[in-house]
């Protein structure tokens, strides 16, 4: 077993409370039990929700500068932790160690130094002609967190909750809940009260449903499936509570002609293959110019194939398993029904490791912008090449699908911000330009409401009180 002391018990009010029914939490890559995890009920919900409830009024009333005092200390703490968060994450996800540590744990780290420093000077107050706008917290809110980035998805919305003075009840993804506990315990060892951070891990359908229902949680904020996110909405509506949601995407990666073709199909197939393709920000459809075309598949398909697949504790592994059989299976059904319909797969569909859930990254060729599988969220390491003729056609098949959470553009910096300004998406990263995580990120159409990151993601967790003087 690995991780936290209290794994399998729920944290209410400042207390671990043991639970009567508990489930194992799998390695992807072995099979093997590597922890355990609450499996709370609509009880544990309640009395989460009536802490939070209580000490709302309390932390309410910190100003910022002491919000951002207490961030920066569970800093401190998680980056004790860091090690065993590292393991622990690679166990739980199957993510390779040197991602995990990378992107997974100091990514997560960072962000809750970003509120920290963000908020450390902060007011909450302007004066707008003879009014005084005062940001107030928004309330109790409800996190629920996905299982392909447990540990940042936590950070990124349990940070600027915290720092826009809410009180917060958390559910983990019931497939990947032992960083949160490791967080629980870095959280409960800081100087925030009792109650204001609360974690009860359990199922979507019983735990996250009754948070997102609960007439005394005031924002949801959900990050997962499309198909869940709307019933998120749905439940959240009878309450008319603020829902913010981070769902899928199908992100192009625009290749304009005089681009760096090398540059750009690289950088894509490693969009496509990080977390094994389990990302929702992925670039999984590469829009080439058709006389382009035959090159970039072939670029493309060696990218692949050099992708190094295996064991996710082996620090030059790239690609680990996904993270269940479930997943597994359903990645290979897109591949084989774009197969059927006459696409051509290209990779190493061979030569993996005889145990886990592994998926081999491969290419998509052949298949149509309107194709299944030019058009839905896969969730595995497998990219589609799309051909275009023109630059107005290329930002049709962008923005054709129902998704717009993320993009790319290729070529002269001029002309390829023009076209990352004309994409229905909510970050587009030109020529390969670093991830920045002061910057709002969240989706247009299909893929969410809100955003997260930076003073957006603040913003998400506060009302504005108008005082006319």
């Amino acid at each position: 077993m690995i991780g936290a002391e209290h794994q399998g018990d729920v944290f209410v009010d400042g207390v671990w409370r043991p639970v009567p029914a508990k489930v194992a939490v799998h390695d992807p890559a072995t099979g093997a039990v590597v922890g355990h995890a609450a499996d709370a009920g609509p009880g544990d919900a309640d009395r989460a929700v009536a802490a939070a409830a209580r000490q709302l009024p309390v932390w309410a009333e910190v100003p910022y500068p002491a919000r951002a005092a207490v961030l920066a200390d569970l800093v401190g703490r998680l980056r004790e932790r860091r090690a065993e968060l590292i393991e622990t994450v690679v166990a739980e996800v199957g993510c390779p160690v040197t991602v995990t540590a990378e992107v997974q744990v100091d990514v997560a780290i960072e962000v809750v130094e970003h509120y920290a420093s963000l908020v450390r000077t902060r007011t909450g107050r302007e004066e707008v002609a003879n009014s005084i706008l005062h940001e107030v917290p928004a309330g109790v809110v409800a996190l629920i967190t996905p299982w392909n980035y447990p540990l940042y998805q936590l950070a990124a919305k349990v940070a600027p909750a915290l720092a826009a003075g809410c009180t917060i009840v958390a559910k983990p993804a019931e497939l990947t809940p032992l960083s949160a506990y490791l967080f629980a315990e870095a959280v409960s060892e800081t100087t925030l009260p009792p109650g204001v951070f609360n974690l009860v891990p359990g199922s979507g359908r019983v735990v996250g449903a009754a948070l997102a229902a609960h007439p005394d949680v005031d924002v949801v904020s959900f990050t997962g499936s499309t198909v869940v996110g709307t019933q998120v909405m749905a439940a959240a509506a009878g309450s008319v509570k603020r829902v913010c949601l981070e769902l899928g995407g199908k992100s192009a990666s625009v290749v304009l002609p005089e681009a760096d073709i090398e540059e750009a199909v690289a950088a894509t197939v490693a969009s496509a293959t990080l977390n094994s393709g389990q990302t929702c920000s992925a670039w999984t459809r590469l829009v080439v110019p058709k006389h382009h075309y035959a090159a970039v598949l072939e670029q493309a398909e060696a990218g692949m194939r050099a992708v190094r697949v295996g064991d996710p504790r082996d620090p030059g592994t790239e690609n680990g398993p996904l993270v269940s059989a479930d997943q597994q299976q359903r990645v290979a059904g897109f591949v084989a029904r774009a197969e059927a319909s006459g696409a051509r797969i290209l990779g190493r569909r061979g030569d993996l490791p005889r145990y886990g859930h592994y998926s081999p990254p491969l290419v998509v060729a052949g298949a149509a912008p309107d194709w299944e599988i030019a058009q839905e969220e896969v969730f595995g390491p497998v990219l589609v090449v799309l051909p275009y003729r023109t630059e107005a056609e290329a930002l049709e098949i962008a923005a054709g699908t129902r998704y717009g959470l993320h993009g790319a553009v290729w070529g002269e910096p001029e002309r390829a911000t023009d076209l990352a300004r004309r994409m229905r998406a909510g970050q587009i990263d030109v020529n390969g330009a670093a991830g920045n995580l002061h910057a709002p990120f969240g989706g247009f159409k299909q893929s969410g409401i809100g955003r997260e990151l930076g003073l957006e993601g603040l913003r998400e967790f506060v009302e504005v009180v108008a005082v006319q003087q």
